[in-house]
């Protein structure tokens, strides 16, 4: 017998050889790293005899330990020896003699690697003896647990694997020691972290990132569940006291209810804010709250303001009717105000272009007044400290807000008017001569029927006496027909063709809305005939001269 790795000869194997005695190993593995502790030399088994033997049938190839590698393993049979015979009988997979005899490889019963095979009479392959080759097998008392496998890839925190996730894990690196002989377990794969490697950290914007989602998730979930129950459990916040020395007009529309009034209020700067109003006004009676316009102070308490609203003092209002000239309302806001007679209009006159007025208003040079027809009927706030024209301009803004409404340039077109100002002219005549809607509409259609040139009736002449008493600023229902005719005024329709150059008064909504669909009827002409507020229409001048004598026999005439 040979000894392990030693070359032929004779000698056994010395029995504290750590491999002696450790025969039949069964499923060892080499390791890659280690070389074989013998030298690497083949080695050689004499030709033995035929005997009974019990073994695997190989290939004449050493097969590789630990490499995870495919190899074909054939199904090992018993082997029977015949007598007279001096071959062994070969046989396939299914049990049948292959017909042929190889040269069979048996081995040594006294060897104890007895599963090194070896060919007859020559020298079997050295597959320990290459740098690719694996180690030889080990004693059990140098066997090390097979390491975990790995794999090559190693993403890194720049490839998949985010720093922070990384963590400092310092029992994965190892030091390779020289000298450290370390058993075949301790072979690295490839991908295995070096030494050189630096190890990884936990980024600091990572965490910082990281924090600030996660407070400026609870602060927002703070904030919401702040304003829910402000919303639903806290009071609505609210000034405290009467409020300021600054006073505020407020004009409140028909129909307002709680939160529209509260709105309004809150806008101005009267109260702090809806809900509180709405509170108050459940609580005080504020339903009771009239439309109109209320002088207030600004800061007040919504319970402050609610019951200043009820009160009639907070009421310091002028009202503007219908078909009211500008003469009168400037008479009026004088008299409101406290101002002497005479005030309000010169501030007109001097501080029209300001007020506010459309750019289509003011297109007549002979117009009297710039602003007639622009102070929109309605109640506006007037205190007695209030300044003229700070009530003049509320009343523009009313009528640019309410005419831009219907659109007056198409409407003019439709209506062969020239302008919107001819459009609130008619309506100021419509708005002086009518009594109610239906009169409203009517005496529409007479005015755009005189206008006609081509009528049969009156050649384009609009012949009211409404313009006539407006150049004169009377109302008076008796005038001589000597009178009119020696009047040659621009506003006298007896003796002027046409429309007058501007409105006659401030028109209301209903007059407006007449004005812009008026009957088609055929209708000339127009009578009071009680003087008052029964008004008759005919067709005809014959007609007309009936009703005039009906008018004469109401008033004594």
């Amino acid at each position: 017998m040979t000894e392990y790795g030693r070359g032929q000869g004779s000698n056994s194997w010395h029995p504290e050889d750590p491999l002696s005695g450790d025969g039949g190993w069964e499923g060892q593995q080499a390791h890659v790293g280690h070389q074989p502790p013998y030298g690497g030399q083949p080695q050689h088994y004499p030709e033995q005899s035929q005997q009974p033997n019990y073994g695997d049938w190989g290939d004449g190839q050493q097969a590789a330990y630990g490499q995870a590698q495919q190899y074909q393993q054939y199904q090992q049979y018993e082997q029977q020896q015949y007598t007279g015979q001096g071959h062994q009988q070969q046989y396939d997979e299914n049990g049948w003699p292959t017909g042929t005899h190889p040269h069979v490889q048996y081995p040594d019963p006294s060897d104890p690697h007895g599963r090194q095979n070896a060919s007859y009479g020559g020298e079997q392959a050295d597959h320990y003896g290459t740098p690719d080759a694996y180690p030889p097998p080990e004693p059990p008392s140098r066997r090390r647990a097979e390491p975990e496998p790995q794999t090559d890839w190693d993403p890194g925190p720049d490839q998949g694997e985010h720093a922070f996730f990384a963590g400092d894990d310092d029992d994965d690196d190892f030091d390779d020691e020289p000298g450290d002989r370390r058993g075949r377990g301790d072979r690295r794969g490839r991908g295995g972290k070096g030494k050189g490697k630096p190890k990884k950290r936990r980024s600091g914007c990572a965490c910082l990132v990281v924090l600030l989602v996660f407070g400026g998730g609870i602060g927002g979930v703070g904030y919401f569940g702040y304003q829910f129950y402000k919303d639903r459990f806290a009071e609505a916040p609210d000034f405290a006291g009467d409020g300021t020395s600054e006073t505020v007009p407020v004009r409140v529309p028909k129909g307002a209810d709680g939160y529209t009034i509260g709105n309004l209020l809150k806008k101005a700067g009267v109260v702090k804010s809806v809900d509180a109003f709405v509170s108050a006004s459940a609580k005080h009676g504020g339903d009771k709250i009239q439309a109109g316009a209320y002088l207030l102070r600004k800061q007040m308490s919504a319970e402050s303001a609610v019951k200043l609203m009820l009160n009639p003092k907070s009421q310091d209002n002028l009202t503007i009717a219908e078909g009211w000239r500008n003469a009168r309302v400037y008479s009026a806001i004088d008299k409101k105000l406290e101002l002497s007679s005479g005030t309000t209009r010169k501030v007109a006159e001097k501080q029209y272009k300001s007020l506010g007025l459309p750019s289509w208003a003011n297109s007549n040079s002979d117009i009297k007044d710039p602003l007639e027809g622009f102070l929109f009927p309605g109640t506006y706030p007037a205190a007695k400290d209030t300044k003229p024209e700070t009530v003049l301009k509320e009343m523009v803004s009313q009528a640019t807000a309410n005419y831009k409404k219907y659109d007056l340039e198409a409407k003019a077109k439709d209506l062969k008017l020239d302008s919107p100002l001819q459009v609130i002219t008619v309506a100021s005549l419509v708005q002086a001569e009518g009594k109610t809607n239906d009169d409203y509409r009517r005496m529409a259609e007479v005015v755009y029927n005189r206008l006609n040139p081509a009528n049969p009736e009156t050649y384009g002449s609009v012949q009211f006496d409404s313009t006539f008493n407006y150049l004169k600023n009377e109302s008076n229902i008796n005038i001589s027909e000597s009178e009119i005719n020696r009047n040659q005024d621009p506003y006298n329709t007896y003796t002027q063709k046409g429309l007058p150059p501007g409105p006659i008064g401030n028109p209301g909504t209903d007059a407006i809305n007449s004005t812009l669909n008026p009957t088609d009827e055929g209708w000339y002409y127009f009578v009071a005939t009680d003087g008052v507020s029964k008004t008759e229409f005919a067709k005809t001048h014959d007609e007309f001269l009936k009703l005039k004598e009906k008018f004469n026999e109401s008033v004594g005439g």
